[in-house]
């Protein structure tokens, strides 16, 4: 039997001191303010925990299972009260998008970075409580009503769902248009994992230069100068044999940052998978549906301030800003009072979980 009830959260809920707000079987919801006046909510099983960010673009700022912590690693010890990507970045998943603004703005972009809803500010929070074919969950969700005068005019409905007895982080994300004319989209869901050195990537795509492209973007701001031929001679080494890449190693460069675009490939349910398997055999995991999302791109960022395994980040565009995307015809459109849905599961694998995933793949890649 399936059903769900809601408690809608209001602020005066949060405070400096953790406390309980809800408890159903062995899940456990509790809120709490960070000192950067952030409001927290986190959400607890006996697994782990994931803490997340009601009004702060519902992100998932942190991600822990069997006491492993999944989320890259980052200057920021907590997140920070603003609009700016940067200035608060380190979160384990980030809803990016929507209105035709996603990605790295160009010289001739005006959009922000990755759009305006990585730290949108929601209107309306609330915990929902219930059961379903999986089994008893708790979540968050939410509404950020975007309206700009004579320009967008949307809904953003995001949920993360946290089962009783697992490590697998259920999330969606439903944009529905509410102009009176077509709204242009580009949504990509931030996943942010921590690199495990020696760790091998195994994923639902042919690695071959045909299926996983390198991008060979060179910050300008490196220069002429050796750290920046040595990326450059790294990303020559990924663009001719791209499955150097599919082993984690200590000596490989990827300072400030390496993206990849794959052509995942789905099996009869639609799915796409992607793992960073563990030295000891656990594994980082993320599922999509490639149907839902056009492309999966990859980000590897290893220096001294971050380090960052965007094992897939589903996307409907590549990374390159509103302009370049709608001249690839990237740009999606919604129709007036349609939605786009889009749906990621995302967490830690056991061993016995990753040898069912590894052999999904396999068969998919036989096909």
């Amino acid at each position: 039997m399936e059903w769900s009830s809601v408690v809608n959260l209001k602020k005066s809920f949060f405070s400096e001191k953790e406390q309980t707000l809800a408890v159903f079987g062995n899940l456990n919801a509790s809120t709490f303010l960070y000192s950067s006046g952030v409001h927290a909510l986190r959400i607890t099983n006996d697994h782990g925990n994931i803490v997340m960010l009601p009004y702060q673009g519902q992100q998932i700022w942190s991600c822990s299972f069997l006491g492993r912590d999944l989320t890259m690693k980052s200057i920021f010890s907590q997140p920070v009260a603003t609009r700016e990507f940067l200035e608060t970045y380190g979160g384990f998943l980030l809803h990016c998008g929507a209105a035709a603004s996603m990605g790295v703005p160009s010289e001739r972009d005006n959009h922000p970075l990755h759009g305006e809803l990585p730290n949108a500010p929601y209107q309306d929070a609330y915990i929902k409580i219930g059961q379903d074919e999986i089994g008893r969950f708790m979540g968050l969700g939410g509404r950020y009503h975007h309206m700009v005068a004579c320009s967008h005019n949307y809904l953003a409905e995001p949920s993360i769902k946290v089962y009783e007895d697992s490590t697998i982080i259920h999330s969606s994300m439903e944009i529905t248009n509410l102009k009176k004319t077509d709204m242009e989209l580009m949504y990509l869901m931030h996943v942010n994992f921590r690199p495990v050195d020696g760790s091998r990537l195994v994923y639902s795509a042919h690695c071959q230069p045909e299926d996983v492209k390198v991008h060979m973007d060179i910050p300008s701001e490196m220069g002429l100068t050796p750290a920046a031929e040595r990326l450059a001679d790294f990303i020559k080494q990924l663009t001719e044999n791209p499955g150097l890449h599919d082993v984690l190693e200590t000596d490989q460069i990827y300072d400030p940052e390496i993206v990849f675009t794959i052509k995942y490939k789905a099996d009869e349910k639609g799915n796409s998978y992607s793992l960073q398997i563990h030295p000891d055999g656990y594994a980082s995991y993320l599922s999509h549906r490639p149907s839902e999302f056009k492309y999966g791109l990859r980000w590897i960022s290893r220096t001294r301030a971050e380090d960052a395994l965007g094992l897939a980040l589903p996307s409907t565009a590549e990374h390159k800003g509103y302009l370049a995307e709608k001249e690839k015809g990237n740009i999606e459109i919604i129709p007036p009072g349609g939605k786009a849905v889009f749906n990621v599961k995302a967490g830690l694998l056991k061993p016995p979980e990753v040898e069912d995933i590894s052999k999904r793949i396999s068969k998919i890649l036989s096909l």
